[in-house]
Parts: C-alpha cells; sequence; structure tokens
C-alpha cells in the first residue's frame, strides 16, 4: 500500500533538497513532526538513523535506506508487522521543483494498517509537502 502526494513548488531543487535533509529543522516547518533527534554524526547518508517524534505518537527510529543527492532520499521504520517507508523525491519543472512524497506500507499487516491508516497518513504528507512549500518559497520573501 502507498500514499502519494505532489506539489509543484515555485523554487530551486537545489533548495528543496537543502530543507529535506535538514530533517532536524523541520518540527520549525512541518505541523506533523514534533521533534527530531539525528543519532550520528556526519552528513544524512544510508543508514543514517534519526529519532523523530510526531503528535499523539511514539518517537520512532528512522533509518535512511536510499539517497540519491539531489533526488531521492528514503527512510524506513518497523511497526509489527508493517515496515513503514517515507520517499521524498525531486524534480526540477519549469516552474521550479515537483516534490513527491509517498508513504509506503509493507508486510503481512501493510493491507490492514494501510486500510485504517490511509486518510491520516494523506493528510499529514499533503501538510507535510504544504510546509516545505512555505519554507522554500519565504526563502525568496526574505532574500536569504
Amino acid at each position: 500500500m502507498h500514499v502519494e502526494h505532489v506539489l509543484e513548488i515555485a523554487a530551486p531543487l537545489q533548495r528543496l533538497w537543502a530543507l529535506t535533509l535538514e530533517v532536524e529543522g523541520w518540527p520549525a516547518f512541518i505541523p506533523t513532526i514534533s521533534s527530531v533527534e539525528r543519532l550520528d554524526g556526519g552528513p544524512l547518508q544510508t543508514g543514517s538513523r534519526v529519532r523523530l517524534k510526531q503528535p499523539g505518537q511514539a518517537a520512532r527510529v528512522w533509518t535512511v535506506t536510499a539517497l540519491k543527492p539531489g533526488r531521492r532520499f528514503a527512510w524506513s521504520t518497523p511497526l509489527p508487522g508493517t515496515l513503514l517507508t517515507g520517499v521524498h523525491e525531486l524534480e526540477p519543472t519549469d516552474l521550479g521543483t515537483r516534490n513527491t512524497l509517498r508513504v509506503e506500507l509493507t508486510g503481512w499487516a501493510s493491507f490492514v494498517l494501510g486500510a485504517l491508516l490511509r486518510r491520516q497518513i494523506a493528510g499529514a504528507i499533503a501538510q507535510e509537502n504544504e510546509g516545505f512549500r512555505r519554507a522554500a518559497t519565504s526563502l525568496d520573501a526574505t532574500g536569504t
């Protein structure tokens, strides 16, 4: 099961990519994220681990599973009977950047969990994409 939200953002891909990788800054502009703590040093890369807390949920450790600079970032966290994967894909467009956020659920319990959470996940990733849009375009407004 997967849920996807696509938004074209009037900002350069490099700006969106920097915001995507700066996971510790997400709580400042993404309302679905309460706190983020990097569990290892250095740049975000495959194998990096992050403790992420979302409102009304227990904190979960996410492990980066894929990173293609400037294009794709994916990480996963286990749930009972399911692996939850979050994917960020960026693509340049004539107007700026197409930002695709996707949540994938795999495993024996993914069908049931997906049916129960599909609407909640869709709403959350739409809010997250809007947060990325606001953060990326507000940089233009401030000139930074």
